[in-house]
Parts: structure tokens; C-alpha cells; sequence
């Protein structure tokens, strides 16, 4: 479900109780701000951000299964099931049995998938050009530099 009331760093009153909050803030803000509008696109067709994960991974994966799935999103399988499921009950997502291995199913994006993807997609590209216009390469590449380093806090 997506909030609709403007939440943001001027419209609450946060005290700062360290001085990395504010960086903390525009953090968790920023990933809003980001996803907004691909999570408005999602919700008219009964899907949520969880939906895009699946379907972008999938959709960047030659040929994924459901394990490897689950550990690139960091959930379990367990988490995985009721998302999947549904992706599946609207013919989003396929499968097909690994040649040798038929416990495992392979995903991949139905047409439908491909193009639902594409579009939620894009609406955070464009809403990640939009920011990016507000700053040059070197202010780009020091953003993907941070960026880099808090994910490598998962290995």
C-alpha cells in the first residue's frame, strides 16, 4: 500500500540524536521517493515493491531458480512463496524444469511479466535521472561510491 500523505524530512519534526542522522534520513526518504511511483503503478494491478524485486531479478537472471532467487533478495524460500505464487496465479512469471535437475524450476517473465517489469522500472530510472540532473559526474560517481560501500556491508 502506498501512503499517500507527503511524509518527508521537512514535515516531521526529527531530532537528531547523532550526527549521521540526517544522512539516515535522507537515506530511507530517498529510497522512498525513488520507488513511489513505480509502487503507485504496481498497486492499481494488486502488486507491491516485493512483486518489482521478484520480477527485476528475474527478469536480469539468463535462468534463476527459486533458491538462487531467494538469496539474491536476501529472503527465504518461505518469505519467497505467497509473492511468487502470486506472480504466478497472473501468469507474470513461468517456469521451466532444469534439464538433469527436475527438482528445480527455472523462472522467467511471461510477456506480461517482461512488460510489467520494464514499466515500474522505468519509473524509478527516470525519477533516479530526474536526481541526477541535480548534480554532476563527480557528485554521481561519489553517490554510487557510497552506495557501493553500504551494500558491501551483505558479503
Amino acid at each position: 500500500m502506498v501512503i499517500e500523505k507527503k511524509i518527508n524530512t521537512a514535515s516531521v519534526n526529527l531530532k537528531s540524536l547523532d550526527p549521521l542522522d540526517h544522512s539516515l534520513e535522507l537515506l530511507h526518504f530517498g529510497f522512498r521517493g525513488l520507488t513511489v511511483e513505480a509502487d503507485r503503478f504496481l498497486e492499481a494491478r494488486g502488486l507491491s515493491r516485493v512483486h518489482h524485486r521478484i520480477l527485476y531479478v528475474i527478469a536480469r537472471a539468463d535462468a534463476i531458480s527459486v533458491g538462487e532467487l531467494a538469496t539474491t533478495l536476501g529472503v527465504s524460500n518461505q518469505a519467497l512463496h505467497r509473492p511468487l505464487s502470486h506472480l504466478f496465479e497472473q501468469t507474470l512469471v513461468q517456469y521451466t524444469r532444469e534439464p538433469g535437475r527436475h527438482r528445480f524450476k527455472l523462472l522467467a517473465l511471461s510477456d506480461a511479466g517482461a512488460a510489467l517489469e520494464a514499466e515500474a522500472t522505468e519509473r524509478e530510472r527516470r525519477t533516479l535521472r530526474d536526481a541526477f540532473a541535480n548534480t554532476d559526474a563527480d557528485g554521481q560517481d561519489a553517490w554510487r561510491r557510497v552506495m557501493l560501500a553500504l551494500a558491501e556491508h551483505l558479503n
